[in-house]
């Protein structure tokens, strides 16, 4: 507890004299580029992986980085994506899996969350992801590669999952909304990002940018 103590006495120290004008400026209120969706572990740092700004991303975070389906469940995520795309105007939605995720070991191996009632119960709207794996690639066998590869296609899983949501639907049916998906591998800092031409992820250095950034002059809320 010490550590975050003092953490915050060094931020107030340096960090915030440094940038005061920005985090005053934020008190008129938030226009964030993307709303961010990951997992809760505590290895993953989205703003210092995306070299962002306090006001620059929106970020939700959950066990296996799950969107439950719309009306399956009203709580925080549903509020947070609505929000997002509602009141902030947001344009993209990332949704990033990580490496080595536990809550992907979880479901690849339900016994190591026996005594996880709610984790066991959350890892359901992760399903469709646990019989993908186990019907589709029962040939490999290799752990590490099999935890990869439910990594990958739980961030598929999630981004169908997240259609479910009215805002998002409409938003992308209006084409002002684009949905990413992303896998970071922690231990090496490589990003990989879903490229539905080629059924794969690739890279993410790969993938060129879009010519223009989109319009963010709304006023911010």
């Amino acid at each position: 507890m010490q550590k975050l103590v003092d953490g915050i006495h060094k931020f107030q120290r340096e960090s915030f004299s440094q940038d005061q004008k920005l985090f005053e400026t934020l008190a008129d209120g938030q226009n964030p580029l993307a709303l961010f969706i990951t997992c809760s572990d505590s290895r993953i740092d989205p703003s210092r992986l995306t070299q962002t700004k306090p006001g620059e991303l929106f970020i939700q975070r959950t066990a296996g980085n799950i969107v439950p389906p719309y009306g399956s469940v009203f709580a925080g995520e549903a509020a947070t994506i609505e929000y997002a795309v509602m009141a902030l105007n947001i344009r993209d939605i990332v949704i990033c899996g990580h490496s080595h995720c536990g809550a992907m070991g979880g479901l690849l191996d339900p016994d190591a969350i026996e005594n996880m009632p709610a984790v066991k119960a959350y890892l359901e709207h992760a399903e469709s992801t646990r019989r993908i794996v186990k019907e589709n690639y029962s040939h490999l066998t290799d752990p590490e590669k099999r935890l990869t590869l439910t990594v990958e296609e739980n961030v598929l899983v999630q981004l169908e999952s997240l259609r479910t949501h009215p805002s998002v639907a409409a938003a992308v049916g209006r084409n002002e909304l684009k949905l990413h998906g992303w896998v970071y591998k922690f231990e090496t800092g490589d990003v990989f990002a879903f490229n539905p031409d080629e059924h794969q992820f690739v890279p993410l250095a790969d993938i060129s940018p879009p010519e223009t950034e989109p319009d963010r002059t709304l006023p911010p809320i």
